[in-house]
């Protein structure tokens, strides 16, 4: 039997970053799109169990950081870890934009966006949030894709 449809695809990698009352956290996330004509919109689907989401929903703010290749690191320490057990910024390069949102300096860049609604997705939220800035921090590095990291042992499927 051949592999479905969908893992035909190659998603970019992401690391969603998110604050709310002081307390930071950062996730990693493939499905993330863009879904209007010039980048002002776009869409982020979020793991329902994950602390990521609880502080996405209270404080209506993220970043969408796009990975580059030399951040797999970043996979077990990201997306397999729980903000609520460990501290996922320690060691890793970062600062707070004006919101006090993290984003991470050593990614290709981030979106910086504010949720305008969400809905239920199965087993994940979908967040549909307004691009308020695009920010290139690392032009010259490649992008992390699934397929690189499926090649590398670092994911499933």
């Amino acid at each position: 039997m051949s592999k479905s449809l969908l893992k035909y695809k190659n998603y970019d990698v992401h690391s969603i970053t998110t604050s709310y009352a002081e307390q930071i956290n950062a996730n990693i996330a493939t499905w993330v799109m863009q879904v209007a004509m010039g980048g002002k919109i776009v869409c982020v689907a979020l793991y329902k169990i994950d602390y990521t989401i609880s502080l996405v929903r209270q404080s209506k703010i993220l970043n969408i950081n796009l990975l580059a290749k030399e951040q797999t690191n970043l996979i077990p320490k990201l997306g397999r870890k729980s903000g609520l057990d460990s501290n996922k910024f320690k060691n890793l390069k970062y600062e707070l934009d004006e919101r006090g949102c993290p984003f991470l300096l050593e990614s290709i860049g981030y979106l910086q966006c504010k949720v305008l609604h969400s809905t239920d997705a199965g087993d994940h939220e979908l967040f549909v949030c307004e691009v308020l800035k695009q920010v290139v921090l690392n032009p010259d590095k490649e992008v992390m894709t699934n397929n690189y990291l499926r090649e590398r042992g670092l994911v499933r499927g």
